[in-house]
């Protein structure tokens, strides 16, 4: 989600697979919950007796879904429950490896002006204020997260140190303990395909 993300703000297209590739080999990063989210489930419907819509459902698994028996097996109305992580404040640092295009300057400007509209993961999440908070000088992606300010919202939340992940090869934090991210996506073949070693545990609560 975060290539795809930088991405869109870069202006690259969907099938500039080399591209993207490269930047997910590139993009390292640090996150932390400023404020943790609470599991909601969207009810949704959609009607595909329209003529525009006259086609069975299909699911992200690649198969068609009918409903079972009367006549909107095929082109009735059908329910949809989308899954999202909401009313959470995240905050990430984030770096780019290496030599080559984008570099910082060119990734903070797209931030800034973004060639398209930027969305978190799916294109009815529109981020409510800019994504990008500051430009800061620090060691590494953990450093400048654990120097950056919290968020004011962070007053709901009464713990004093934060859940927070980071690359596995930058020690640090508290109760850490290194996982494989499941993560990498192979661009070309739209599949996740690749690991990444991370560190998850807790990090001091920030100043906000």
């Amino acid at each position: 989600m975060l290539t795809g993300l930088l991405a869109n703000a870069l202006g690259y297209r969907h099938g500039e697979f080399d591209r993207l590739q490269q930047l997910q080999v590139r993009t390292q990063y640090a996150a932390r919950w400023d404020v943790e989210p609470e599991h909601i489930v969207d009810y949704h419907t959609v009607d595909l007796g329209q003529e525009k819509m006259r086609y069975p459902g299909w699911t992200t698994h690649g198969g068609a879904e009918h409903r079972a028996g009367g006549p909107g097996a095929k082109f009735g109305t059908h329910q949809r429950y989308r899954h999202y992580w909401a009313n959470g404040v995240m905050t990430l640092a984030v770096a780019l490896d290496g030599e080559g295009a984008p570099n910082l300057d060119g990734l903070e400007i797209a931030l800034r002006r973004p060639a398209r509209p930027l969305f978190l993961g799916r294109k009815t999440c529109l981020p409510a204020a800019p994504v990008l908070l500051a430009r800061v000088q620090a060691a590494n992606v953990l450093d400048a997260l654990c120097g950056y300010p919290a968020h004011p919202r962070i007053a709901e939340n009464d713990e004093e140190t934060l859940a927070a992940c980071w690359p596995a090869n930058i020690p640090g934090g508290m109760h850490a303990h290194t996982v494989s991210c499941y993560d990498q996506r192979e661009w070309q073949n739209q599949i996740h395909a690749g690991r990444r070693e991370c560190n998850e545990g807790r990090i001091e609560r920030p100043a906000s």
